[in-house]
């Protein structure tokens, strides 16, 4: 594995959920192979989870870990190529990656889309310069558009969590937010999920369609009580339109998830990726209740991001 941004970077997703498993089961298995590297995790947007499970996952490998949450503690980037740097911006961010090359053998960084420009956000306008200008490993800890170690450890909790013959049933189902929120989680999700061996459905309020560059051929229902029936797994999410982008048309019909709700699933698993506006979102009895495995789902950050780094190590060790 050279770089981590995507699905497509995977050359195999069941032998990496398989490694993953196995390192779940013995952290600690490979404590030299990082010895003598360097890891930079840049942080241009809040985390809690990323960012621990990240740090966790590069320790015990060996990897020597350097955190800079850039939009606090760095100079004010500038991100327009042949700008004219003569207002707040300070340093260029190729100038910064240039910098990171020296300093790290791998640069992981983590980045939300702005909202505001459509095109911008679709085309990665971050995350790319660092793809253009990184000459080492690139690895996405979320971008405008994936997150991609959410969606490896979303896949690797399913498989935990599913032993029958059948394909199981999962629902990504649109939630209630108080702002617009991006559609990387769900793109991201819907992407991974194309490539395990599920019945992928997808639940949301008109308006609210995914693009469908991610979601491909993916049922799309915009009733949620007939898109969770018989559901074994049900992944809750909000995200903003996209077609009338970074916007939350009205939606009249209450889509919280609820146990009520719940009682016309499978004895469905609750699945969502953190934070939660609980109450909102969620209800306390469904996040709190005998059917979440967010919590699981959260741990499984740390071996999905430890798969990943081993992986790159691998082939910077080759």
């Amino acid at each position: 594995m050279k770089k981590f941004t995507s699905v497509s970077d995977v050359e195999n997703l069941q032998e990496i959920i398989k490694k993953a498993l196995q390192i779940k089961e013995n952290p600690l298995s490979e404590t030299e192979k990082g010895k003598g590297k360097t890891i930079g995790l840049v942080f241009l947007n809040s985390s809690l989870r990323t960012r621990l499970s990240s740090q966790i996952a590069a320790q015990n490998l060996g990897l020597n870990v350097l955190t800079l949450n850039a939009a606090q503690e760095a100079w004010n980037l500038e991100f327009a190529d042949g700008a004219v740097m003569n207002g707040d911006t300070v340093e260029h961010i190729k100038d910064a990656i240039e910098v990171l090359n020296q300093y790290c053998d791998i640069i992981a960084v983590r980045c939300f889309a702005g909202m505001k420009s459509k095109e911008d956000d679709v085309n990665e306008s971050i995350l790319s310069q660092f793809e253009q200008h990184a000459k080492v490993p690139v690895i996405s800890l979320e971008s405008a558009t994936r997150h991609p170690l959410q969606s490896l450890a979303d896949c690797i909790t399913i498989t935990e969590n599913w032993k029958e013959e059948r394909k199981p049933k999962v629902v990504l189902t649109w939630a209630p937010h108080i702002k617009p929120i991006a559609h990387a989680v769900g793109n991201s999700f819907a992407e991974w999920m194309k490539e395990m061996d599920v019945e992928l459905v997808i639940a949301n309020p008109e308006g609210y369609d995914l693009d469908k560059n991610f979601t491909k051929d993916v049922k799309v229902i915009h009733n949620q009580d007939e898109a969770l029936k018989d559901a074994d797994f049900i992944y809750v999410k909000n995200w903003s339109s996209f077609d009338n982008y970074a916007t939350m048309p009205e939606v009249k019909e209450n889509w919280m998830l609820t146990n009520e709700k719940l009682a016309n699933t499978n004895q469905g698993k609750v699945m969502h990726c953190l934070p939660v506006r609980r109450n909102v979102e969620l209800s306390d009895e469904v996040m709190d209740g005998e059917n979440s495995i967010i919590y699981q789902q959260a741990k499984n950050r740390i071996f999905s991001a430890q798969a990943v780094f081993s992986e790159i190590l691998d082939e910077l060790n080759s």
